[in-house]
């Protein structure tokens, strides 16, 4: 077996191994792609600490930002740990916590609106419903499969999740929409969302469909991807009741800290908070 062959099999043994531990596909995919990237830039040589750091620094380097740094830095510390490398795992960069959320890269409720509107001039039906049910339960791009026939029929779906399962309570009125919608396109049970051939839609077809809408609607495209439908939903939850933890449980995070990020308010929120304190004479 040549050095390569033996390279693969490793990799996807470790792709094996994260499937065992019920990781997102999306989120394999990444994982096995840096590591590729990094014995890529080894170029043969043994692995070692001192070269994983030569390679971190080249990242830095190279203009990669911390938070990108960090996530190859997680990807190759979990390859280490599968393979018994612990002496190899290196520390990750320190990264302030962001005060203010960049206004370029936040979806309004009015950009939303914007894009429904469009999606639904175009007789695009089933991308608005997947926008309006993503952004109305919070649920992320890769939990729309859970979204069937019977589930809306029930009004609440059961999520099962890096070995965590949450129930979604689905409004009577998305679910109606998603019920009618279910009839006309001739779905009596299993997923709603389907592409023509009768297959779940991907990630990447979400992805691209949201984007096929900026340009008529209006909309910065950096702010439209599917990721961004939770975080709205996140901050006008909390701004409906006030509860971090109850938020928290229905997003499915295991870590308020992570919860608090999707509330980072934009620089001009803030701004404007401050001018309510009336502490200006």
């Amino acid at each position: 077996m040549t050095e390569r062959q033996r390279t693969e099999k490793s990799i996807h043994a470790f792709g094996q191994y994260l499937s065992g531990e019920e990781r997102e596909p999306a989120t394999i995919e990444k994982y096995l792609r840096d590591v590729r990237g990094f014995l890529c830039w080894l170029k043969g040589r043994p692995v070692a600490k001192e070269r994983a750091a030569e390679w971190k620094e080249s990242l830095h380097q190279k203009g990669c930002g911390p938070a990108t740094i960090n996530g190859k830095l997680s990807a190759l510390n979990k390859w280490f740990a599968f393979l018994g490398r612990m002496d190899c795992r290196l520390k990750y960069l320190k990264i302030q916590r962001k005060l203010f959320r960049s206004a370029a890269k936040e979806l309004t409720k009015q950009d939303y609106t914007r894009l429904l509107e469009t999606a639904y001039s175009l007789g695009r039906e089933r991308l608005a419903l997947l926008m309006e049910t993503m952004c109305a339960t919070g649920i992320r791009v890769s939990e729309v499969k859970y979204m069937t026939v019977e589930v809306v029929q029930a009004g609440r779906a059961d999520i099962a999740l890096k070995g965590k399962i949450r129930t979604i309570l689905i409004p009577g009125k998305l679910c109606r929409k998603l019920q009618k919608y279910a009839r006309k396109r001739k779905i009596a049970s299993g997923e709603i969302f389907l592409t023509r051939s009768g297959k779940g839609l991907g990630r990447r077809q979400i992805w691209a469909e949201m984007k096929s809408l900026c340009k008529k609607a209006g909309v910065e495209a950096t702010k439209v991807f599917p990721h961004n439908l939770r975080h709205l939903f996140a901050r006008t939850f909390y701004r409906a009741c006030r509860d971090v933890a109850k938020l928290a449980d229905v997003l499915g995070h295991s870590s308020m800290e992570t919860t608090r990020l999707y509330l980072i308010s934009t620089g001009a929120e803030h701004a404007r908070q401050l001018e309510r304190l009336g502490l200006i004479c």
